[in-house]
């Protein structure tokens, strides 16, 4: 009998514990695609493909290409093509497709939250909160703020940002996690006055809400586009693996 085979369309800590999951059940071909946006990506167990399908009729050709028999979409929650092209893929092949989203953040007492439905919106919102704004959205979409000239911003990302930027911006290069005590530290070293996210969800980038508390810096939160119609989200690994009929 052949391997079932699972791709997973990954980027995401979920997706590198999910395919260490699968890889280490018998009878299981694990392949996970990685869309080659992130130059050190971390290590994934079982195959790894880099680089775009072209978009869903590629995917669709690629999943009967490769006889896959589900596709597990553990990209960013902020991935909003590739999800869209993901479920269109799998109804167009009839191969089962699962999506895996950890929950989102939510706010607590104390928190200064001012959500935005989109980058234009979260920038919209800035000059009325602070001069000095720790950004930490990606290095993709900076070209939303770069009308903001009057305005400091301290970038953080993994790989350096893409142009066009707002003028004045302070590069910070560095991948999580981050503890409370670092983030705390840090809004401290660049006074920050107000810190710009995406809702991307897990502990590992969640200590930043944590000092914003700590010191009753506002925060402005992006909300996660919605998914696709008729597409549901399972939170965790043990919820794919429960999809998939294989023991945790």
């Amino acid at each position: 009998m052949s391997p079932r085979h699972i791709l997973i369309l990954g980027g995401t800590t979920e997706a590198r514990e999910l395919a260490a999951e699968l890889a280490a059940h018998p009878g299981i071909h694990v392949t996970t695609s990685l869309a080659g946006r992130v130059t050190r990506p971390g290590a994934v167990e079982g195959d790894v493909r880099i680089g775009g399908f072209g978009g869903a009729e590629g995917l669709a050709d690629w999943l009967r290409a490769g006889h896959v028999d589900t596709v597990v979409d553990a990209t960013h929650p902020f991935a909003e093509s590739i999800t869209a092209n993901a479920a269109r893929a799998a109804r167009a092949t009839g191969v089962p497709a699962v999506v895996l989203r950890r929950p989102g953040w939510r706010p607590g007492p104390g928190d200064r939250w001012h959500e935005a439905a989109s980058l234009d919106e979260a920038a919209a919102l800035l000059p009325g909160l602070g001069n000095r704004v720790f950004l930490t959205t990606g290095r993709l979409g900076l070209a939303a703020f770069a009308h903001l000239t009057d305005l400091h911003f301290v970038v953080r990302s993994v790989d350096p940002p893409e142009p066009p930027m707002p003028p004045h911006t302070e590069v910070l290069l560095a991948r999580g996690p981050f503890t409370p005590a670092d983030e705390t530290a840090l809004l401290h070293e660049h006074r920050i006055d107000v810190l710009v996210t995406k809702d991307s969800g897990g502990a590992a980038t969640s200590a930043k809400l944590t000092a914003a508390r700590r010191l009753a810096r506002p925060v402005v939160v992006v909300r996660r586009p919605p998914l696709p119609a008729g597409v549901e989200a399972v939170p965790d690994v043990a919820g794919v693996l429960g999809r998939l009929g294989l023991a945790p």
